[in-house]
């Protein structure tokens, strides 16, 4: 009785340190009341959660979360991270004339636009960790060179959906001050309002909704093939792509997406642009159908009617088992044999968006 009383309490323990835990801020707050009779009116939001276009498990076919457990303790890449400091470049961000129009990617999927006079954020992720408990998963060394006092005001702030690798509760509060307009998807703002963002600022968006904005800017509001979620609950938030018209181009920001029908939709009501922003890293054949395989990125970028492909999320945090490098290797190759521009800067690095013959260095090269 001693032994069974002894476990009892070690449980009891575990689940209050547990539940006080999980009291953080850094985990939001789910939408409710008024807010949540928003996302029900959504015809995506079915059964008490939103839903993909199309049937997406969470695993693949044959898989199961033993196996894959199983796999991410014993096989994952001895190259999972890298050894060497990565070779990034700082872009000043204050010292970019408000006439140049720059894409500076910094890191995994946070990246900075300044085009047409107007600053963009998006997913920011700029303190060293993209998960609750920081020590778990910590950025790369050399990836991870910018923090909120390097970033200048910015007009429009986009997060695709509310996962700690894409909405970083440490960042987002200290941009607070310099943020004039948040956009993201239904369910997400209730995070934000909870860390105190006045909800004047936030624009919560369903798929296939428009924004338009000032100067001659728009948003189109689109599908992704994925998940959402920052605790034990899952998909209370939708999880978005963004079409962005400015007056002389248009541009495509992926967010999380497994391959699925609606790239090529949006390449047939949206496209062609300029340029597609698509993630290519933390895949795994376990769960292709959440995460891109990298050679699915160029069958997507075709079908969004893409000139260029920069490929994001990767080279800052080891979410999955491959080589910190295999993403941009695997994705090389198939651009390379489909003769397709492909952008990849190092982190920190300008892309100039009016320089049609811009070319980078193959700098992850000779990185053990």
């Amino acid at each position: 009785m001693t032994i069974l009383i002894s476990i009892l309490l070690t449980f009891l323990l575990l689940f209050l340190v547990g539940y006080i835990f999980m009291q953080q801020s850094q985990f939001g707050k789910m939408a409710g009341g008024a807010q949540l009779e928003v996302l029900k009116k959504s015809p995506h939001f079915k059964n008490g959660k939103f839903q993909n276009l199309n049937f997406t498990p969470d695993l693949t076919e044959g898989a199961t979360y033993s196996s894959v457990l199983k796999e991410f303790i014993f096989k994952r890449s001895k190259r999972i991270t890298p050894k060497q400091e990565l070779p990034s470049f700082k872009t000043n961000l204050f010292e970019l004339a408000i006439t140049e129009n720059v894409l500076v990617w910094m890191g995994h999927s946070s990246y900075f636009l300044q085009v047409e006079g107007k600053r963009i954020l998006v997913d920011p992720v700029l303190s060293g960790s993209a998960s609750p408990i920081r020590a778990t998963t910590r950025s790369f060394k050399g990836a991870d060179i910018y923090r909120a006092e390097d970033i200048p005001a910015i007009d429009y702030l986009f997060i695709s959906h509310d996962h700690w690798d894409h909405l970083d509760h440490k960042t987002v509060v200290a941009l607070k001050p310099k943020i004039k307009k948040i956009i993201t998807g239904l369910g997400t703002g209730a995070h934000l309002k909870h860390w105190g963002f006045s909800a004047e600022i936030i624009y919560e968006n369903d798929w296939n909704e428009t924004l338009l904005l000032e100067d001659g800017f728009e948003v189109q509001t689109c599908p992704a093939r994925h998940f959402s979620g920052r605790g034990f609950v899952r998909n209370r938030a939708i999880w978005l792509s963004f079409v962005l018209k400015t007056p002389k181009r248009k541009l495509f920001l992926g967010g999380d997406s497994g391959y699925d029908t609606h790239f090529k939709s949006i390449g047939n009501q949206h496209g062609p642009f300029d340029l597609a922003i698509l993630e290519c890293g933390q895949y795994n054949k376990n769960w292709k159908y959440i995460h891109m395989m990298p050679e699915e990125l160029l069958l997507a970028a075709e079908e969004l009617k893409a000139k260029k492909l920069l490929p994001v999320h990767w080279a800052k945090f080891a979410l999955a088992q491959h080589d910190w490098d295999e993403p941009i290797l695997r994705v090389q190759a198939e651009a390379q044999r489909k003769n397709f521009p492909l952008l990849h800067p190092r982190i920190g690095e300008s892309i100039l968006l009016d320089e049609p013959n811009q070319t980078f260095d193959e700098w992850w090269k000779n990185i053990t």
